[in-house]
């Protein structure tokens, strides 16, 4: 698999490479380089993880119904997808009725210190404590987060009483 990433290099536009016969254009494979052809392969750092040199968990959800009920999931700074595929930091392969990418997505503002959940791409509803999230919604100790059949319960590590320094 390459990765096509877009790095802005300067304001003229990008020159734009045919795919096939299909008709279709796709952006040229830019890498940090600057150069086409060069990916840049490097996974995104999170901010907390860049300052102080760690990747700390600063929560959790516990599965308390659902297929993969009594599992533990960390939850980590900034924002973090929840989904079935094994490529989301919160992957919950338990549950058919969760999407595969982007169910839900949970972050951490390690800068006020709050967890928010937010409705992700998918088809599927997400409730918190019952109640459907439209907009991005304040997690607080032991909110029940329902995906699919699956409910969590969520462990918030970092806040009043801890952050990590």
């Amino acid at each position: 698999m390459s990765a096509n990433v877009t790095i802005p290099l300067s304001s003229e536009p990008r020159p734009m490479q045919g795919s096939g016969d299909t008709g279709k254009t796709r952006p040229m494979d830019y890498g940090i380089s600057g150069r086409p052809g060069v990916a840049d392969q490097e996974k995104t750092v999170a901010l907390i993880r860049k300052e102080k040199g760690l990747d700390p968990v600063v929560g959790w959800f516990v599965c308390v119904e659902g297929g993969d009920k009594g599992r533990d999931y960390r939850i980590r700074a900034e924002r973090n997808f929840i989904g079935r595929s094994e490529k989301m930091d919160v992957c919950i392969r338990g549950d058919d009725t969760i999407s595969r990418d982007a169910h839900a997505i949970v972050s951490f503002d390690a800068r006020k210190n709050i967890f928010r959940l937010f409705q992700g791409d998918s088809k599927g509803i997400v409730y918190v404590n019952d109640e459907e999230v439209i907009h991005a919604v304040v997690l607080r100790p032991y909110d029940v987060i329902e995906l699919g059949k699956t409910k969590l319960i969520f462990i918030p590590f970092c806040g009043e009483q801890f952050v990590w320094e």
